[in-house]
């Protein structure tokens, strides 16, 4: 038996002036949203002075009246809202987030969208989980395994979780704290008052409360009445609780006639009362006190918490259980029984024995008591500020600005070990758990572009390496196109089955994108060959295209072709229309301090100017030419910071309607689109200014940024998944691996390859303290 709290709730620990509480709350109805109810009532009255905000889920299609602590509510499928909390949260000062986390509540795969607002929010994370699996299914681990990543401190309130937490998913113990599930602080009494209000008088009354479904394991009860009955005709069990919604939804009420039908069928059917209806805490709260015994015959161990449990344990009331993982750490000897699943005898028998010997019981009931004294609330809010003043002692320090001019970083030589990392015969993987590709993800075709372009850009002794990785590429781009459909598959598992018939606009684009770079840059003929028949191919399906993107990236296509092919007229046809489409679009929007094509900014914003500004270089229009200049040099205004450094749009920015950019988080893509654009700008004017753009984007990658810390790795090439607002993210996936080594090559063709050893000293520093 176990209820003690591993923190320390004799010291007093400073508690936060400000914390941020994430979870459901009522008037939803369930357990977890009655939890971060109390947990936040128990903090407020424990700490008067500390602001505790409520950020609540809320179901599609539901609007709950939330009461005035609840700050927010969070729409469970809209990522957006996610990351609106995140701002709310960071803009309120908050000190510390506590989650509380179950399996349904959050949207996405087992609940990985509130990962979208961990990874935004500033200060450091505390995450209460109230169910841990031993065996996961690939998205809960991913999720979990995310939630042990970001988490300063994780919450159990068993020792079943700690122990889980450190077999399954290897966590450290000094990062798991066990805090039992709070009880209130009422005084033991014999319960007579609430047995005359529920017209429960001298009856011996056995209580199970919850949402009725097959895996309260009812049946069991039911058939040990009889027994229960014959020894003590005085006895009436209570099942307390309404139907669980999604049962109804299915079936109705069918299950809970089937209960009453067996209770009849057994001849107790006047022993037994269902009373229907969600309970309030108050109500739940009386009829505990009005049992003599509290029953839980559970089908399924693994429910690592029950709240009600610890309510009636706190409550003095002796237990007759099935051992699930909570019960059995809780319920000893000393103030209950646990039978096996299922075994009605066994619950007969055990009950009936306590119901025998009443001094025994009521031995039973004090035990019971004096254990919840040390689960009450009180006690809970002291526990939890201790772990939060640790995680908040333990806060991710900001690497120091880097002591050196943003302009001084010379471009590294491209390197193609992380490229390599991440690809197998069938192409290059997408993600990477750190830097171990991730087969749960599989490819996709728009990484195995960016890929195929790659390579021809790779010189000197890698030039055959180069060559060899691009026919893989190249090989999964062919694959991907479904000639029947007009468009390019994108999706594709690791046991190489299309997840899809067709990919986005965006991955068409893409595709065309690099089929034409090939045309004009791959160094053997025959893959020029290759790349041509099927641009040719793939060309007459653009007309169709309409997303502002996907018609830049086919405009950048279309201009390689025409640098290898001045005559293909359909390619100029496309540029023509595509780039006085995007041109359009920009006259349309722009405004006073919004030189932009779109009200919102996005991904890969610099491919837009710069296919502009290659279509109007190709048209000989200096009218579009000089608008394509004026968004460029206002995505470099808006994308340098008070430092004067690189920062890319983050992607918390996207869906802001004329607002000026949040700093995270800050992906690789961006600086490559970014060097490349400018880039190109020096080149068609000889303005100084692109050039030193460009290089203030490739310095960001080198630790020229917010954090002051390389996201790029010098010993293999490889480039971390983005740069958040207290640390990067240590995964590297394709699309960072391949943006990084593009602005090498970018630089170093700038440059003529020239190469600065202050650089690659201070690079080859931080990487060996950073890992």
């Amino acid at each position: 038996m176990s209820a003690s709290m591993d923190v320390s709730v004799g010291k007093a620990s400073p508690p936060p002036r400000r914390i941020a509480l994430v979870g459901n709350h009522p008037p939803r109805l369930c357990g977890i949203a009655t939890f971060t109810a109390d947990v936040r009532a128990a903090l407020t009255n424990a700490y008067p002075d500390t602001a505790v905000d409520v950020y609540a889920m809320e179901d599609p299609g539901v609007d709950h009246a939330y009461p005035p602590e609840v700050t927010m509510t969070i729409a469970r499928d809209d990522i957006d809202s996610y990351r609106e909390a995140a701002r709310r949260i960071n803009e309120s000062g908050a000190d510390i987030v506590c989650v509380q986390h179950e399996y349904g509540i959050y949207g996405g795969p087992a609940g990985a969208h509130l990962l979208r607002l961990l990874d935004r929010v500033e200060a450091p994370v505390v995450v209460t989980l109230h169910t841990v699996l031993e065996s996961p299914n690939a998205d809960q681990r991913a999720v979990i395994e995310a939630l042990v990543r970001r988490a300063a401190r994780l919450i159990v309130m068993a020792e079943k979780g700690r122990d889980i937490l450190r077999r399954v998913h290897g966590v450290a113990d000094n990062r798991i704290a066990v805090i039992p599930h709070g009880v209130p602080d009422r005084p033991l009494t014999d319960g007579l008052a609430e047995k005359r209000a529920f017209d429960l008088d001298g009856r011996k009354v056995l209580l199970t409360f919850g949402l009725l479904s097959p895996n309260k394991g009812l049946e069991t009860m039911i058939r040990a009445m009889p027994r229960i009955v014959a020894a003590h005709p005085d006895s009436l069990y209570v099942v307390l609780g309404a139907t669980h919604p999604h049962l109804v939804l299915r079936e109705g009420e069918r299950y809970r006639e089937s209960l009453q039908a067996l209770a009849a069928e057994l001849g107790v059917a006047d022993h037994i009362r269902f009373v229907d209806g969600f309970v309030p805490h108050e109500l739940l709260m009386e009829y505990l006190t009005a049992a003599d015994i509290y029953v839980t015959p559970y089908v399924n161990e693994a429910q690592i918490t029950s709240g009600t449990l610890s309510y009636a344990v706190a409550l003095g009331k002796p237990v007759v259980s099935t051992p699930y993982w909570h019960a059995a750490e809780l319920v000893s000897d000393a103030i209950g029984r646990l039978v096996r699943v299922g075994d009605a005898d066994g619950f007969a028998e055990a009950i009936v024995g306590m119901l025998d010997d009443p001094a025994r019981l009521d031995e039973m009931r004090r035990a019971a008591w004096l254990l919840g004294r040390g689960m009450t609330w009180s006690r809970l809010a002291i526990a939890y500020v201790a772990v939060f003043a640790a995680a908040i002692t333990q806060r991710p320090r900001r690497f120091g600005r880097p002591q050196m001019r943003v302009h001084t970083f010379a471009p590294l030589p491209p390197r193609l070990d992380a490229v390599e990392r991440m690809t197998d015969s069938c192409g290059i993987a997408q993600h990477a758990i750190f830097t171990v590709p991730d087969r749960d993800h599989g490819y996709c075709v728009d990484d195995n572009c960016r890929a195929l372009m790659l390579m021809h850009r790779i010189t000197g002794e890698e030039a055959a390496r180069a060559d060899q990785l691009a026919t893989i590429y190249a090989s999964f781009m062919q694959h991907a196109w479904n000639g029947d459909r007009g468009r390019f598959r994108n999706f594709m598992s690791y046991d190489r089955r299309w997840l899809e018939e067709a990919g986005s606009e965006d991955s068409f684009g893409r595709s065309l994108w690099a089929i034409g770079v090939t045309v004009a840059e791959a160094r053997r003929r025959e893959m020029r060959a290759w790349a041509l028949h099927l641009f040719n191919q793939v060309l007459p399906h653009a007309q169709e295209l309409r997303s502002l993107r996907t018609l830049a990236f086919a405009v950048l296509g279309c201009d390689a072709v025409l640098e290898a092919h001045p005559g293909h007229d359909l390619a100029r046809t496309f540029v023509a229309d595509f780039g006085r489409r995007i041109h359009a679009q920009f006259r349309a929007v722009r405004r006073e301090g919004w030189q932009w094509f779109e009200p919102v900014l996005g991904y890969d914003n610099a491919r837009l100017p710069e296919a502009m500004l290659r279509a109007a270089r190709r048209l000989g229009d200096a009218d579009m030419e000089a608008d394509a200049l004026a968004a460029l040099g206002w995505l470099d205004t808006i994308q340098t910071n008070a430092d004067g450094q690189f920062r890319p749009v983050g992607t918390d920015s996207f869906g802001r309607h004329f607002m000026p950019p949040l700093p995270f988080d800050q992906q690789p893509v961006e600086a490559w689109a970014t060097i490349e654009a400018m880039l190109h700008a020096h080149g068609a004017t000889g303005a100084a200014r692109w050039r030193e753009a460009a290089q203030r984007a490739y310095s960001w990658f080198l630790g020229a940024n917010d954090l002051g810390t390389p996201i790029a790795s010098l010993a293999d090439g490889g480039c971390h998944d983005g740069l958040m607002s207290d640390r990067t993210n240590l995964n590297q996936g394709a699309e960072s691996i391949l943006a990084y080594q593009f602005g090498c090559c970018a630089m170093a063709r700038a440059a003529g390859n020239a190469l600065s050893t202050e650089t690659v000293d201070r690079v080859e520093s931080v990487d060996a303290a950073t890992g």
